[in-house]
């Protein structure tokens, strides 16, 4: 069993050691002797050292709390879920323990860079109900966007296309002449000198909708690091957040009929949550 794991995983952890302190288990949790001979078809389970990770800036607002669902304002920079390198910084781990609720869980996502609205169930038996009033499009959304000022549009203009997003690439791709999978209606709210705020609802919800849609029209979602060009920005980078906000979402509860809308208490211009600590400050 040492030989196959040193074959398998000396690329990835320090198998001699996991093996010396009993971090391989088999099915039943005991610690895998390497001396052991090799069993064909066997699960072997282990916990690979987390890196360390950059606390990102910015407070989780809960907006509302109830049995059934917990809805929050993300910060930018924060993800959803834990994946790749980030797993105590997101929402779901931070909150698990904040608010003691181990079964917390998305209903829906967002990008890790944009900010906003964001909805939870508290436990797995409530999940089902509200996860398919989602999947069933019966969700209403708004986002706001911050971008720039293009007065020779005229608003509001609805964008239908097909966008596609293969596994590996960064950025979403437009499929010409391909059924239209991707609607959002846009609109222009306010004029912020050579900016404007645009109010987009999406009635699709493709990866990269709004922000592909936005480009489209020539007036690309400001501080943007993916679109038009990719841009080379740090992981821990907090200076410039996307300035695209979930401001709303609204739907009828599947358990009880009542209506819900919850609000972001963030606007725009997005703000970088970066804290700058003063030498005489007692508090930061």
């Amino acid at each position: 069993m040492g030989d196959w794991l040193h074959e398998r995983l000396s690329d990835f952890v320090d198998v001699a050691g996991f093996l010396a302190r009993g971090r391989f288990v088999d099915e039943a949790g005991s610690p895998v002797d390497g001396d052991a001979p090799y069993r064909s078809c066997a699960f072997v389970w282990f916990h690979r050292d987390r890196a360390e990770e950059t606390i990102v800036p910015g407070r989780i607002h809960i907006v509302h709390r109830d049995e059934r669902i917990v809805a929050v304002d993300k910060p930018a920079f924060l993800s959803t879920i834990p994946r790749g390198r980030h797993v105590l910084q997101s929402v779901v781990v931070r909150l698990r323990a904040e608010l003691g609720l181990p079964e917390l869980s998305p209903l829906h996502r967002l990008d890790r860079v944009t900010s906003g609205i964001l909805i939870l169930a508290t436990e797995r038996r409530w999940r089902g109900a509200y996860q398919s009033m989602f999947q069933r499009g019966e969700v209403g959304k708004t986002y706001r966007a911050l971008a720039p000022l293009r007065p020779e549009l005229d608003f509001p203009v609805t964008v239908r296309n097909h966008l596609s997003k293969p596994r590996g690439q960064v950025q979403a791709e437009v499929i010409p002449g391909a059924p239209v999978n991707a609607v959002s209606l846009i609109e222009r709210e306010a004029q912020l000198q050579a900016l404007a705020v645009y109010r987009l609802t999406p009635q699709t919800g493709r990866t990269h909708q709004l922000r592909m849609h936005m480009l489209g029209l020539g007036i690309p979602i400001w501080d943007d690091p993916l679109y038009p060009v990719v841009e080379d920005v740090a992981l821990d980078d907090f200076s410039r957040p996307l300035q695209l906000l979930a401001s709303e979402v609204r739907f009828t509860d599947p358990v009880d009929g009542s209506p819900r809308l919850f609000e972001s208490v963030r606007t725009l211009p997005l703000q970088s949550e970066i804290t700058i600590s003063r030498p005489d400050a007692a508090d930061h």
